[in-house]
């Protein structure tokens, strides 16, 4: 095992249900690069979400000091981009993801309110890892921690809600989520009737905001109880085109401005 699978394996608790889920929301970190990550209810799933941020934060400096260094040539004697910058380390970015050095806030919030959880045993994990200073901790329930939030904490880009308030939080945080993709994953909604009703009530949240919120419930059917997640996309708008048809990437206009932007202030990581 490693160091970190040592560490987090004195917080599985049986029947908790995050085995899965918590590699899970690691991965979607680093396909979706939140900056402003909310988790209701910490556990199993907070070691990952924190090292995961970490992880993906020390990646973002290193592609961008990489991005700069090969945009830098083109620009110095004026080449037009083309598929061999798209392709060269690192393949595929788009500079204006770069544009703003990647330092991610995570705050984690709960009241300690269930005594079977592990919550209490987090902080002491984290510490072991060397994570502890990742996470900012808030010792409150959800309808009491807006006093607690860091003052710049918004929007929120990713949101995990491993508590009894998904219906709270649907009422009073989701109009806080990024409208620009931020996405928010609800723990094991489905199979049992009062999930299901909250289902039904973000159904009618649907009608009465149509093409703001994409759904998606993914049920664990081996499973008998914390058995299903249920993802919230919150998406506002056109997405973004990088290609015109055919798929050929346009590199003139918006693109190369922001890849001479990116180039003109990136640095090598400290």
């Amino acid at each position: 095992m490693t160091e970190f699978e040592t560490a987090v394996a004195g917080l599985r608790v049986p029947g908790m249900g995050t085995e899965a889920v918590a590699p899970f929301l690691a991965n979607l970190i680093r396909l979706t690069r939140p900056r402003r990550v909310l988790e209701v209810g910490t556990g199993y799933t907070t070691p990952f979400l924190a090292a995961a941020l970490a992880e993906t934060e020390e990646l973002a400096a290193r592609e961008s000091a990489a991005l700069a260094a090969k945009t830098r040539r083109y620009l110095d004697d004026g080449t037009p981009l083309d598929d061999d910058w798209l392709r060269a380390d690192p393949p595929l970015a788009a500079p204006a993801s770069y544009l703003e050095p990647y330092r991610p806030v995570f705050v984690a919030v709960d009241d300690h309110s269930i005594p079977e959880s592990s919550a209490g045993r987090v902080a002491e994990v984290l510490a072991a890892l060397g994570l502890a200073e990742r996470v900012t901790t808030v010792d409150a329930a959800l309808r009491d921690c807006d006093a607690a939030l860091p003052p710049d904490f918004a929007p929120i880009d990713l949101a995990w809600v491993d508590a009894w308030d998904c219906l709270y939080f649907l009422d009073h945080f989701l109009d806080r989520v990024n409208p620009d993709g931020g996405v928010v994953v609800l723990h094991y909604l489905m199979t049992y009737p009062e999930g299901e009703a909250i289902l039904r009530y973000l159904a009618g949240l649907q009608r009465a905001r149509p093409g703001e919120l994409e759904v998606l419930n993914l049920l664990e059917p081996h499973k008998l109880r914390q058995n299903s997640v249920t993802m919230i996309r919150r998406s506002v708008g056109p997405h973004p085109r990088y290609a015109g048809p055919g798929g050929r990437i346009r590199y003139d206009g918006a693109l190369r401005e922001s890849a001479r932007d990116q180039a003109g202030t990136g640095s090598p990581p400290p």
